[in-house]
């Protein structure tokens, strides 16, 4: 059996004895029995999500990721370097709001959460990170995209997430790559966005590295939408008489399908949708209610590695828990414990300037995400976050629909592009 210091689990019972009356004669003198105060001690981690509200379905099984890293580093003996203490898990809910997600936080630290992780929505993790700073409290950014959350000279604020940058410049890679093999020419596009901080970010940083690639191709409309929007029939109206090759959306899990469907309803002529990088295309909830009109839509995003054994090990549990995959919000929520843990372990000490120094140390390698060790540079961004390029491709169970096709290193299926019309897949 694995020794865990403090717990006593490899004592014959002589040695417990022995302890026992130890411990008795501790209680006597000082009233407090010794072998109670030498315990593990727990650290508290504060997780925020938006469990609630138009990004709920995201937001749960972040939550979820991040309770099943926690029980894992916990069953393999806690952080050792501070007698196997137990990390406990704090959970917050922004209800996809930067105010109440700040809020949260603050509720979380005063509870006792020596970290933060989170956000999801880049205006709350806007939010968090100068709440943080404020407090002096370690904030790992799991996932949220907008540059400005580590361009303030924040201490305190890592990310292991990309950059809408890194997002920008990795579509346009993947763009050329899928054109010059298919030797195809497309020169009509249309950027759709949803109009909250991440969509309109996501979609300027975007649009300005497409006007500067010189891929041969015009962006002729732009069209935002607020989120959580009932209808987007006006919206695909526009897109339709734009006569686009290829639409360039960048969704949330609802306006995903809605959008599609109107697509479908509308005939919109189309060689292909590539998402320059946002959810709504990837969740299984969504897949299995699109079925074969989510088809061949790709999607530029931070994706599981499939060879990493980490991501094997997780996915299975997390397949046979929750009937969903790991995918690129749950799978980074997941990895964000683990950086933590990692953090943990070698300052030894739940001191936020320890912490600290311990995260610019960090070159984590085995997580389960597409890309190389996570370091972070000055400002606190992981230098090695990266994307893949998924695409939806048909296969009888939907939990396996989702493939990466680019790069070729990570590839499990080739893409498929032109893409057959909504309403010629049977």
């Amino acid at each position: 059996m694995e020794k865990k210091p403090g717990l006593g689990l490899d004592l014959d019972r002589r040695s417990f004895l022995q302890v026992t009356a130890a411990a008795g004669a501790a209680t006597a003198i000082s009233g407090f029995p010794r072998v109670l105060r030498a315990a593990a001690p727990t650290i508290k981690i504060g997780s925020v999500q938006p469990v609630t509200g138009p990004l709920a379905v995201i937001g749960l099984g972040q939550r979820r990721a991040a309770q099943m890293a926690v029980e894992y580093i916990n069953s393999r003996g806690g952080i050792k370097s501070m007698g196997g203490a137990k990390l406990e898990l704090l959970l917050g809910d922004s209800q996809t709001s930067a105010e109440v997600g700040r809020s949260e936080a603050d509720r979380l630290i005063k509870e006792g959460a020596k970290v933060i992780v989170g956000a999801f929505e880049s205006g709350t993790g806007m939010a968090i990170a100068t709440l943080c700073e404020q407090r002096g409290v370690p904030f790992l950014c799991d996932v949220a995209t907008l540059d400005d959350i580590t361009q303030k000279g924040y201490k305190y604020t890592f990310r292991i997430f990309p950059t809408s940058t890194t997002f920008a410049k990795r579509m346009i890679e993947f763009l050329r790559s899928i054109f010059e093999e298919k030797k195809v020419s497309p020169k009509r596009a249309v950027v759709s966005y949803v109009g909250d901080a991440f969509g309109k970010t996501q979609a300027a940083f975007f649009i300005k590295e497409f006007k500067a690639s010189n891929l041969g191709m015009e962006i002729v409309e732009e069209i935002s939408y607020p989120l959580g929007v009932p209808d987007l029939s006006a919206e695909v109206a526009k897109i339709k008489a734009a006569k686009p090759d290829v639409l360039f959306p960048i969704c949330r899990p609802g306006d995903s399908t809605l959008l599609t469907r109107e697509l479908f309803k509308q005939r919109v002529e189309l060689m292909g949708i590539i998402s320059p990088g946002s959810p709504g295309w990837y969740e299984p909830s969504v897949i299995k209610d699109l079925d074969k009109l989510i088809y061949y839509v790709m999607d530029n995003v931070p994706w599981v590695n499939p060879e990493s054994p980490v991501y094997k090990e997780a996915n299975e549990l997390f397949l046979k828990n929750y009937n969903a995959y790991l995918e690129t919000n749950n799978g980074y929520a997941y990895t964000g414990i683990l950086v933590v843990a990692d953090a943990l372990e070698r300052a030894k000490s739940t001191d936020p300037d320890k912490i600290v120094e311990a995260f610019k140390k960090t070159e984590f390698k085995d997580h389960p995400m597409v890309g190389e060790a996570i370091k972070f540079a000055p400002n606190g961004d992981n230098i090695n976050a990266t994307t893949a390029m998924i695409q939806i491709l048909p296969d009888p169970d939907p939990l396996k629909r989702t493939k990466v096709v680019l790069p070729k290193k990570f590839a499990q299926a080739p893409f498929v592009f032109p893409a057959p019309q909504l309403w010629e897949r049977g």
